[in-house]
């Protein structure tokens, strides 16, 4: 087996999906698992949705017809018969979707926002498995959510791999094309849920390792792994093979091109993956596998925006210690904040975390009843890895530094 993983951006409109299968064409599709993402900024859209269902209903029919729009604009052009079976499975899709906002009771926003935001992959999956089949590329469509089990952790739900594994070893057919959603799974009581934000990459790694597959391709619409993103990036260069370990630095700092947990399957049983662009399939594009560095050697930049940065200091000058960590740690836990940077003193403590789930106020009403708080919202979280200092005043430069942790081989630095 060999699966690949197209991203939303490869299938935002019609001649994405046509590029899809010349990518099948071109490199052999047989014995494949195709993961797909939503369609475009499909997942942006329902996240709208979503927010105008709490806190804006008048919006809300409007905001599912815009990607009633968007999607029929793309059936239109690649079907041309309107009475194809496609027009009406997406039809009744979004009818499903239009009977949960009728009947849901729950008002918990992570549990409705992973019963909603699949739609997305369930619409895209279906129109690209259909035009498949139509151009002689035939194809098994297939519900992630019966193959890959969780727990009830929505949004960044956690991958019970027994039954996970023992669903696809009983009901996967490996001898033919397959296409399924990425992202989502469901819960003990087949609710869906959702792997985090980008975890199409991480759906793609937890087949592979199921299937003992031969390899893993991630298509995009860059050359491949490259030492820094070149939406903030000038000059950034493709590295052309990395090493399991180094990839897993990169993705837990957050290099966006390859998921966090994407690494840590493929990497037990040693699966190569491979980062290619879908617009130049024949390329080599970047390998991650056993028994490289980085090449060529060169620093490489991750930013992650949008970020806050909370110091702490102790109200009577007495030592943040074990003690303190432990409790400010289970708050961070406590209120589901993603931690990306920490740096303490005898009697301070800096975080640099990100409030993906909206409970900034709550976590520091906590705080402020023990410590001394500063809260920097919307900073910017710089990781040089393999850093020199050319690297280091390059990111410095024009900016006010809040924080800054070097180590070894890693610098982090916080400015705003």
């Amino acid at each position: 087996m060999q699966v690949f993983k197209f991203g939303g951006a490869s299938i935002n409109d019609a001649n994405g999906v046509k590029n899809l299968a010349t990518v099948l064409k071109t490199v052999g599709y047989e014995n494949t698992l195709v993961v797909i993402s939503a369609m475009g900024k499909t997942t942006n859209a329902i996240e709208g949705v979503i927010d105008n269902y709490f806190n804006n209903k008048a919006e809300l029919q409007s905001s599912i017809q815009d990607l009633k729009k968007y999607h029929n604009a793309i059936l239109l052009d690649l079907f041309d018969n309107e009475q194809h079976v496609v027009f009406k499975k997406v039809a009744t899709l979004f009818d499903e979707l239009g009977v949960f906002f009728d009947r849901n009771k729950s008002p918990d926003y992570n549990f409705v926002y992973d019963q909603t935001i699949c739609f997305g992959e369930l619409v895209s999956t279906t129109i690209v498995s259909c035009y498949l089949n139509d151009i002689g590329l035939n194809n098994y469509w297939l519900d992630v959510r019966e193959f890959i089990k969780t727990d009830n952790y929505y949004r960044s739900a956690h991958v019970n791999w027994e039954i996970t594994q023992a669903q696809i070893a009983t009901n996967f057919n490996t001898g033919v094309l397959n296409i399924t959603q990425g992202f989502l799974g469901s819960d003990a009581n087949n609710f869906t849920t959702t792997l985090g934000r980008e975890g199409s990459d991480y759906t793609a790694a937890i087949f592979a390792y199921c299937l003992n597959a031969k390899s893993v391709t991630i298509w995009k619409d860059v050359p491949g792994v490259l030492n820094a993103d070149p939406r903030y990036f000038e000059n950034a260069q493709l590295l052309n093979t990395i090493s399991y370990r180094e990839a897993i630095e990169l993705a837990f700092y957050g290099a966006s091109v390859i998921h966090p947990k994407t690494l840590q399957p493929l990497q037990q049983k040693e699966i190569p993956l491979k980062v290619k662009s879908f617009l130049k399939p024949e390329n080599e594009g970047t390998i991650v596998c056993k028994g490289y560095g980085i090449e060529p050697a060169v620093p490489c930049f991750i930013v992650k925006k949008s970020q806050v940065l909370i110091s702490l200091s102790s109200l009577d000058f007495s030592y943040i210690v074990e003690e303190n960590i432990s409790d400010i740690f289970n708050l961070l836990h406590l209120y589901k904040m993603k931690v990306h940077m920490i740096q303490n003193s005898a009697i301070s403590f800096s975080v640099c975390v990100d409030d993906m789930y909206r409970n900034l106020e709550k976590l520091l009403q906590h705080l402020r009843a023990r410590f001394r708080v500063t809260c920097n919202e919307n900073v910017s979280l710089y990781t040089i890895r393999h850093y020199n200092d050319a690297s280091v005043k390059q990111i410095e430069t024009g900016k006010n530094v809040l924080l800054k942790q070097l180590t070894q081989k890693t610098v982090q630095i916080v400015t705003k």
